[in-house]
């Protein structure tokens, strides 16, 4: 890891528990009317309740996003998946995204939660460290490769009122 990745990990793990800005009176903070900001611990437990997430890497400077199903271990997300173009993010260690969403369309409230971290390939004496996993790709076809995004940076927001009209 480069000296500059190094220094904003490290800020980003002293700040994993805290809101992204002061909340008053021990209300969760707000970002504007209706739109309140998370702790990364509470953007965590709301991943944890969803099966699909999507995964955004960079294809020849542009931005691809794909669905998966993943789990959480220690904060971080790990996913299967075949050769392509996921595996070969996680191979060269890039930084990626993953985010996961709820909503309610009829009540217009949901939530929105980002992930970013390295991604890297468990080798099989890791994957044997963690035990068996909670985790079977729906796709079809062969998944023999796992990737783990190292959670550095967890943020989220949730629309907290109705919108009117």
């Amino acid at each position: 890891m480069g000296s500059v990745r190094r220094e904003v990990h490290a800020r980003r793990v002293q700040t994993r528990d805290r809101p992204s800005s002061p909340s008053v009176g021990g209300a969760p903070p707000l970002v504007e009317e209706g739109l309140e900001l998370l702790a990364p611990a509470e953007c965590l437990r709301l991943v944890a309740q969803r099966p699909i997430g999507r995964v955004a890497v960079s294809m020849a400077a542009l931005p691809a996003v794909f669905p998966v199903n993943f789990c959480l271990v220690e904060g971080d997300v790990l996913f299967r998946t075949a050769p392509g173009t996921k595996l070969a993010a996680a191979v060269r260690q890039a930084v990626v995204a993953f985010e996961v969403d709820d909503f309610d369309v009829e009540g217009h409230r949901g939530w929105s939660v980002l992930i970013v971290g390295t991604a890297t390939e468990l080798a099989a004496d890791e994957l044997a460290a963690l035990g068996p996993l909670p985790l079977r790709a729906w796709a079809h076809g062969e998944r023999d490769h796992v990737v783990r995004i190292h959670s550095e940076f967890v943020s989220g927001r949730r629309i907290t009122f109705d919108v009117a009209g």
